[in-house]
């Protein structure tokens, strides 16, 4: 990172005051460690994360804490969301070593970049304590935290290793089963606990799918269960819309108040499929809800989204969010009681020190809202948006922003909404003219005015996901196009043509302690996962057999990844649902798709059915696709379908309603 990428990094500026002499991570940082003869102490976080602002304020402000990391080590700060591959080796380190992760992640590393320590947050007093430690055997007894360190990259580039496996119904029946093992039949969430619960919403997205092809009715009712009650609790903003980014206790009551656009993508993706499943209109105002505080809050002028809000206001953690019943006596006078009692706001509160969490757990009949309660909602929106504020990180993240494509286009062609679709595209336009080069390889982030940092795996991986679902909702060549163009890439720089699966980074990137490739789900469906679905995609749009040969290769890789804890993989599981059950591809001819087709794609509830458009405006676009050559004349007057399975069309037909016959009787068979 350069002095003046360094510069853009929101997470990096919070910190450049600290007396802590900071260096971006890089070759000058690790030179300087060798040269001076000194470990390198590594802090990764990012911008709104609570506990990284918590131990920057304990110890990164604290001057004996500055003069014995300036004396003794190296000190190099990163910021996770910008550079995901270095966050990932020091990550699967600290599970390796602690059984769990989290941020601020804290490393000691020598100047080759090999961890001897790894943790997470700590005190100020254990941290003075670790660090007289490190620097003692640094100098004392090297060999011993040398030999720690071998140790843990050895453990870490033995974790590489994968066999491939055959994808197979009975691993996607396993996953299933085992997610309903950990459920929550109260409270809904996978925990199996008392908190913290995370919305995940990748596993939602899988068990709904399931359900849709098996007929498995537990599977969705334990997603409608965990969305009621996500929405219900605090992790909801009930004044403004959007998720925060995880709860705290079972109930889904007290969240990590974050809001993260990652998050919000993938539940809007979640909520739209299971309105698209149930038709209960809840989940329809839901999505609606958080779409409009994704646009109103989260999208930056030039047209991508920025990554989110902070957890803190005031230097308080969720200060901006929560409310006494008094403040609220005094702003809405006698109308504060129906408010309170719609919300749950009491005296003694819900929250800390009398203060409440607005939520609907405990309202009677909260699917159906009463029409004054939209006015008063308003007023203490307004008012809490001039009491405090919050920070933001401001930054655009190609991987996120292709994220938020898929969930707008998903969206727009659900409800019909060409806003959302017009969204979709302006941020598809962005990502193209403002962090794609002009050979096609893409930057990770962009902001003010910026773009900077190669691009990684989950880049290219969730902006093809993206591409292809914008086509799917608009039937606009040119983001097919672009899908492919972005998969080609992918592919050049990042597959293993040998054994299955992508890398983090390019070939030609930079080249870190370990080349590990990730599979597994965390926060996000894993890339590699997310990569076998867009290949997948890609040869039933196309026809194109290396996209299929990639597919196959990719799958038995995820299928092998998978084995030993499919429900730690459920994208990676959905992905294989279209490769397991019966798939379909619609081919449409006409000189203007009719309408009569998107109501079909609104109503159509089978994601297994792929849906590709030749129209006069389309062709040129298409001519990198040889089917469109020569195949599916465009009709003069009205169109054409055609209806293809295992490599085999149906006879041209000419009304809707038969293609919609068809459909379900090769259902039946």
């Amino acid at each position: 990172m350069n002095l003046l990428q360094y510069e853009k990094s929101p997470y990096l500026l919070q910190h450049k005051d600290n007396p802590v002499s900071w260096m971006p991570w890089g070759e000058a940082a690790f030179r300087k460690a060798m040269e001076e003869d000194k470990p390198v102490f590594l802090s990764i976080g990012y911008s709104t994360c609570h506990w990284c602002h918590v131990m920057a304020r304990e110890s990164f402000t604290d001057a004996a804490v500055a003069a014995v990391l300036d004396r003794a080590f190296v000190s190099v700060k990163v910021d996770r969301e910008e550079r995901p591959d270095i966050d990932a080796v020091y990550m699967a380190a600290c599970v390796a070593i602690n059984g769990t992760g989290g941020w601020p992640l804290t490393v000691i590393l020598t100047p080759e970049q090999v961890p001897v320590w790894v943790g997470t947050y700590l005190p100020k007093a254990q941290l003075l304590v670790l660090l007289a430690q490190v620097s003692q055997l640094w100098h004392r007894d090297r060999e011993r935290l040398l030999s720690s360190g071998q140790e843990l990259t050895n453990v870490l580039r033995r974790q590489a290793r994968t066999r491939p496996g055959m994808p197979r119904k009975e691993l996607v029946y396993a996953g299933a089963a085992e997610f309903a093992r950990s459920f929550d039949p109260e409270w809904g969430g996978f925990t199996g606990g008392s908190g913290p619960k995370f919305p995940s919403a990748h596993n939602l997205l899988f068990l709904l799918r399931f359900s849709a092809l098996t007929g498995d009715e537990k599977a969705r009712s334990m997603v409608e269960c965990t969305l009621e009650h996500m929405y219900r609790g605090g992790m909801f903003d009930h004044l403004e819309g959007g998720f925060c980014r995880y709860a705290t206790d079972r109930r889904w009551l007290v969240p990590h108040f974050e809001k993260m656009l990652y998050d919000n993508a993938m539940l809007v993706l979640a909520y739209a499929e299971a309105y698209q499943q149930t038709g209960r209109r809840i989940f329809q105002d839901i999505v609606c809800r958080t779409l409009d505080y994704v646009l109103n809050t989260l999208q930056d002028p030039a047209g991508g989204f920025i990554c989110g809000q902070d957890a803190d206001s005031d230097g308080e953690e969720g200060k901006y969010y929560v409310f006494s019943r008094d403040e609220l006596d005094q702003l809405l006078g006698d109308a504060a009681e129906t408010f309170c009692s719609r919300f749950c706001v009491t005296e003694q509160g819900n929250f800390q020190d009398g203060k409440n969490i607005l939520n609907l757990i405990g309202t009677v009949d909260w699917e159906k809202e009463p029409r004054e309660i939209g006015a008063l909602r308003e007023k203490v929106r307004d008012y809490r948006c001039r009491r405090t504020t919050l920070g933001q990180d401001d930054k655009v993240l190609t991987a996120w922003n292709g994220l938020m494509i898929a969930a707008l286009a998903r969206a727009g062609l659900i409800f019909s909404e060409q806003r959302y679709l017009d969204a979709a595209q302006k941020t598809a336009e962005f990502i193209r003219s403002r962090l794609q080069d002009k050979q096609g390889r893409l930057l990770a982030r962009w902001r003010d005015g910026e773009a900077a940092l190669a691009g990684m795996l989950d880049d290219y991986s969730f902006l093809a996901w993206g591409l292809v679902e914008l086509y799917e909702a608009t039937l606009q060549s040119e983001w097919l196009e672009l899908a492919c163009h972005t998969a080609d890439v992918m592919i050049s720089c990042f597959f293993d043509g040998e054994k299955g699966g992508f890398y983090p980074y390019a070939s030609d990137g930079e080249q870190l302690i370990t080349r590990n490739k990730e599979h597994y789900d965390g926060a996000l469906p894993s890339g590699n996962a997310a990569a076998g679905l867009v290949l997948s995609r890609l040869g039933r749009l196309t026809g194109e057999q290396h996209w299929r040969e990639a597919a196959k290769l990719q799958f038995q890789y995820l299928a092998g990844a998978a084995e030993q804890y499919p429900a730690g993989h459920s994208f990676a599981l959905l992905a294989m649902l279209e490769e397991l059950w019966p798939t379909a591809e619609l081919v449409v001819a006409a000189q203007t798709l009719p309408e009569e087709l998107y109501a079909f794609l609104r109503q159509n509830t089978d994601t297994r059915m792929c849906v590709l458009a030749k129209t006069d405006a389309s062709s040129e676009l298409l001519s990198f696709l040889a089917p469109f050559t020569s195949e599916y004349p465009i009709p003069r007057e009205g169109a054409t379908y055609y209806l293809c399975q295992n490599g085999k069309c149906s006879l041209p037909v000419q009304d809707i309603e038969e293609i919609k016959a068809l459909i379900l009787f090769s259902h039946k068979k």
